[in-house]
């Protein structure tokens, strides 16, 4: 039990009430900087290794088959026009990794890659887990960025610059998140 303590206002009060400790749970509140640095070695991990498939569907980079060899698989794998989905792929994982590599628009860089993913995913199936056949490279790269829609950036990001989304709000991840699961449903209901 604390001893009361006379402050020059008057009234009596309790050391605890007098200054309240942070909440443990807060990850802002014990060590600020961790939380931050373990954000952006995420994003940037994340976000350039999703980035350097864009480079492969689009430009044949790091052993990828470029846009034509990406649309004859898209194309194979049901979807019409491969060509063109391939420039979209491609186009979305190099621009929503760049996005989560910087902490720019973070939520909708979440949300682009999330998409994308959501299609990998399909196409890949749901027979196995492991590796050489299975989901879970696929599933990890997906929850990830979705953690990172949802939790925002951290400091160490170029959102902390832009005003509107300076104080990340987890409503603008689960908002990106849907609109990101919504157009990948629609991409998937175009497949035969």
């Amino acid at each position: 039990m604390s001893s009361p303590l006379r402050t020059t206002a008057g009234p009596l009060t309790r050391t605890s009430e007098a200054t309240p400790a942070p909440h443990a749970a807060s990850p802002h509140a014990a060590s600020p900087h961790a939380y931050d640095a373990g954000l952006l070695l995420l994003r940037v991990v994340l976000g350039l290794t999703m980035a350097a498939h864009g480079g492969q569907k689009l430009f044949g980079w790091f052993g990828g088959g470029g846009i034509d060899g990406t649309g004859a698989f898209f194309t194979q794998s049901g979807y019409p026009n491969g060509e063109a989905l391939a420039v979209v792929a491609g186009l979305t994982e190099t621009f929503g990794g760049l996005g989560l590599a910087l902490g720019l628009l973070t939520p909708l860089a979440g949300a682009a890659v999330v998409g994308t993913m959501v299609n990998a995913l399909a196409v890949k199936g749901f027979g196995s887990f492991f590796a050489p056949t299975g989901i879970e490279y696929e599933l990890l790269l997906t929850a990830g960025a979705a953690a990172l829609a949802l939790t925002g950036p951290g400091r160490l990001a170029a959102d902390r610059y832009l005003p509107w989304v300076r104080s990340h709000r987890l409503a603008y991840g689960a908002a990106a998140l849907t609109l990101g699961l919504l157009i990948a449903a629609i991409t998937l209901l175009l497949r035969n």
